[in-house]
Order: C-alpha cells, then structure tokens, then sequence
C-alpha cells in the first residue's frame, strides 16, 4: 500500500491583506521568514531523501498564508521551481492553500497550467456572523462560489475549519462541517482555536472579552464533527494545530485547547461514546470487546482513560483485534 507524503513549504502571512483576530502565522507555524527559492529547492531535495517507503505518494504543498493573494508572476515562479519533481514522477501532486476571496478564472487557469491538484480554502466557519466577529473579510457565500469554480475546473477542493471562534457553538460548527460536505470537499482540516500571543484575540482574551473552549470541550465538539464527515466521505487530513516550538513549549501560546495528541484526545471520545451503551447494563461481569484492527489504542483511550470508565461499570474488559470488523464495529462478549 502506497504511504502519503507532504512536503510543507510555508509562506507566513505573504500577501494576506487580512489579519484575522486569531492569526498570527508566523507564531502558529514555527517559521518565521519566507523561504527563498533555493530555500525551497532544499526543502524539497531534504524532504524527498528522508522518506524511506518507496511506494509512496507526495506532494508539495504551499502552506501558512494567501499564496493566490501574491502576484501572478510569483506564483508562477513558485510553482515553476517545483515543475522538475512533477514531470520526473518524484512528486505526484501539488497542493495550496488560500482565502476563498481570492480565486477566479485567471488564477485557475495558471494553476491548472502548472498542474496544481489541490486548493485548500481557509473557510473556518460557513455562519456570516462568526466571519464578521473573527474578521475574516468574506462571507460564505464567497466560500460557497469559490468551491464551485475550483471544483468545476478539476481542482479536488480542501476547505478547512475552526471551532471556537468568536460567536461560534456546537451547532454552528455542525453547521459548517455538513456544508461542507455538501459542497463536495474532498478533504478538510479542523483547528481548534487558540489564543496566541501578539494576535487580536490575545487583547481580547486578556480585557475578558473572549473566552477560549476547553480542551474538554473543544475534543467533545470535534468528536461530533468527525463523524459527519465520515459519513460524507469527506477526508479529516489534520485535527488540531501541528506542533511548533512556539507552542510545545508554550511561551507563544496563551490559551486555548491545544494538546499534541489532539486527534487521538478525539478518536478515544468518539470511541467512549459508542462503548459506554454496550455496558451500561453489564454490572459485575467480565466483558470482551472485539473491536477493527488499527483501533485498539483508541478504543483503550488516551492514557488508557476509556478502559477505567469502562471498569467503572463492569467487572473487567479486555480489547480484541477483530480483521472480520470494520470502522467502529464491536462484538461484546461476556462472562459471569
């Protein structure tokens, strides 16, 4: 089976003509300066030999800012250099992201030239007032157009949300995450939003004008949302913020729900959800559950947190790799 590899090459706020309360790019990604194009032939060659599986899939992608916002002819001088990797087959793809407000006909057509695959659009909400509150400078019907036009020129189409903004709920975020869907995504990635130091929100937060989610209920909102988009077909490429120094160590981050295994945080709450009714009734027995291969880590929980809420209410459980099971499917056995 072919392995899925991105070659990340970011470009921190170059040509954004928004600042967004929660942004702050250069923090949220670890880099701080726009990479040179040697920079980026070097990125790409050191990135390329450090992948050890031979049967793979890579592509590279242009992260961290507006990358349709900067003029023509940059973009084309970006996506030039990267043309060799194509038509030498060491790269399959090319991948971008962008705001919804700056695609049209004559931006596609040079992306179609250069044989972009993906366009990544930062939608972050489909409710207008959550955009107006987060300053986002588009409305959704902007993501809306835009979609349709990328999708009617080939593009497979990424859009990317937020939970926790300013404004938002569960339900809105529900609401996005379903037009998504609709909107016929072939990926998307949700970020939680964090507070982060030299931003909008960071003056907001500390006047107590805004109040981050915790990282209880931001994993509790996210874990509703994944299985909408597993129902939709719509591939979850990234769930919570990639580590950078900035964070990890936390002297950028002021507050908000970030953890490292946010994804698995998610996974274990989408798991506990759909165990804890299978032996709600099972008191003082030993239970078995059979459970997909590849799920197990998850179906034990983070640091093991599912498997003792399951003791709480049965004698003992174990966990069994099933590879007759799929998705989330459970077979419960028991014993006196």
């Amino acid at each position: 089976m072919s392995k899925y590899y991105t070659i990340p090459i970011f470009i921190p706020e170059l040509a954004c003509p928004f600042q967004c309360v929660f942004c702050n790019q250069r923090k949220i990604s670890g880099h701080i300066s726009i990479p040179t194009h040697p920079e980026v032939i070097k990125i790409v060659n050191d990135h390329l030999a450090s992948f050890k599986q031979k049967d793979r899939i890579v592509d590279i992608a242009f992260f961290g800012g507006n990358f349709t916002g900067i003029p023509l002819q940059e973009q084309e001088a970006y996506l030039k250099l990267v043309q060799p990797y194509l038509h030498s087959g060491a790269i399959q793809g090319i991948r971008l992201s962008t705001r919804p407000d700056y695609i049209n006909a004559e931006i596609l057509d040079l992306l179609e030239q250069y044989r972009v695959t993906t366009i990544e659009l930062g939608a972050q909400s489909m409710d207008d007032e959550v955009l107006k509150k987060s300053q986002r400078g588009h409305t959704s019907k902007q993501v809306e157009d835009a979609s349709r036009l990328i999708l009617g020129r080939g593009f497979k189409l990424g859009l990317q949300m937020m939970v926790g903004l300013p404004g938002d709920s569960l339900e809105s975020s529900l609401m996005t995450a379903q037009k998504i869907v609709n909107l016929g995504a072939d990926c998307t990635r949700i970020y939680p939003t964090l507070v982060i130091k030299d931003t909008a929100l960071h003056q907001w937060y500390t006047k107590g004008k805004f109040v981050a989610l915790t990282l209880k209920t931001a994993v509790e909102w996210v874990s509703q949302l994944l299985p909408v988009f597993e129902q939709g077909g719509v591939k979850v490429i990234r769930t919570g913020l990639h580590p950078s120094e900035g964070l990890e160590k936390g002297k950028d981050l002021i507050a908000g729900p970030y953890h490292p295994q946010f994804k698995e945080l998610v996974l274990s709450a989408i798991w506990l959800r759909n165990l804890l009714p299978l032996v709600s009734e099972l008191h003082e027995q030993h239970v078995v559950l059979e459970i997909p291969v590849g799920q197990k880590n998850y179906a034990i929980g983070f640091a093991g947190q599912n498997r003792n809420e399951l003791l709480k209410k049965v004698k003992s459980v174990i966990f069994i790799e099933s590879s007759l099971l799929n998705g989330r499917e459970v077979r419960v056995k028991v014993s006196d």
